[in-house]
């Protein structure tokens, strides 16, 4: 796995966990992302597709954090409505989207606000993430993305409310459209870095039992991130 934390450190650290299913797994603290302005964003644009063939070499420590950051980080500290902004917008910056990370080793919760992983479940679910159906190209990839809203976090936003925001219907326009914009980050990313990047379903109802979800968090879609297979 990437870099692990000692227990020590690992104290007062809190996240989505249960603690019973978490064995030995700890919080990774990951490294500052690096910006790289030799990346051209039109380069980025012209590359850009979907590989759903992935390889299952691991990415670089360097590699995760960046894509962590660039996929939905902090850019800002202060951000609209007083809330540190992030690489993706959300509907009045209430960050509804939360974003969970399946490895070989386990799921992980991504805090955005301290830029590490917090462990959730130990074990290999990505075929969960992959879901029923859908080809296994890139079942041993190394990184799945699951997409995960948090609709009370559109309920009780402490920003502008937006006219409708409270209403199911609205909300579920807003945050598939928040979802999308930070799918589109890691896509850009990926073509700037030489990787695969697939967006797909996955295991909807399994991913919410795995992760013991409350009823008003709720499983939205996958992206799966690694290197392409060579042919």
């Amino acid at each position: 796995m990437y870099n692990k934390r000692t227990k020590k450190e690992s104290q007062g650290a809190s996240g989505p966990g249960d603690p019973a299913s978490l064995q030995n797994l700890l919080p990774i603290l990951l490294l500052k992302a690096k910006l790289d302005s030799r990346k051209s964003i039109f380069k980025a644009l012209k590359q850009r597709k979907t590989i759903r063939e992935i390889s299952d070499k691991k990415l670089s420590q360097q590699t995760l954090s960046n894509l962590l950051w660039a996929a939905c980080g902090v850019n800002r500290k202060k951000g609209p409505f007083g809330i540190p902004g992030r690489t993706a917008a959300t509907a009045s910056n209430s960050q509804e989207i939360e974003l969970y990370i399946a490895f070989q080793e386990g799921i992980y919760f991504y805090d955005a606000f301290h830029h590490r992983l917090l462990p959730v479940v130990a074990g290999d679910f990505r075929a969960l993430a992959i879901g029923p159906g859908q080809p296994n190209f890139a079942a041993n990839a190394p990184v799945h993305f699951i997409y995960i809203v948090d609709v009370k976090k559109l309920s009780n936003t402490s920003g502008f409310q937006e006219p409708g925001l409270k209403d199911p219907e609205i909300q579920k326009s807003y945050y598939y459209v928040d979802t999308g914009l930070i799918a589109g980050n890691v896509y850009l990313f990926a073509a700037s870095q030489g990787l695969a990047s697939w967006f797909h379903n996955c295991n909807k109802p399994g991913l919410t039992a795995k992760l013991k979800l409350r009823a008003d968090q709720r499983v939205l879609f996958s992206q799966t991130i690694g290197y392409p297979v060579k042919k």
